[in-house]
């Protein structure tokens, strides 16, 4: 019986383990970023219809940003005037 329990357990941090490590690909990250001049920063974060909006603040003025999380890819940009 002992054997059982300990064989259940470790076979469901084994399947929670794998699951938490396969999981969809990260909101934000590094690449929404990528093409960015040097000293880009991120400001704000907030949820839009098919993605993600994500205010940065650039040396040439602040942006929103317009991305696709399932592809992994800037989709639009919108210059923010002062």
């Amino acid at each position: 019986m002992g054997v059982l329990i300990v064989f259940g357990t470790v076979t469901l941090g084994v399947v929670l383990v794998k699951r938490m490590n396969s999981g969809g690909s990260p909101a934000v990250g590094p690449w929404a970023l990528e093409g960015q001049p040097a000293g880009t920063r991120m400001l704000g974060v907030a949820a839009a219809e098919q993605g993600l909006a994500l205010l940065v603040a650039r040396p040439d003025g602040e942006r929103v940003l317009l991305l696709d999380v399932k592809q992994r890819r800037v989709v639009g940009e919108i210059l923010l005037k002062p």
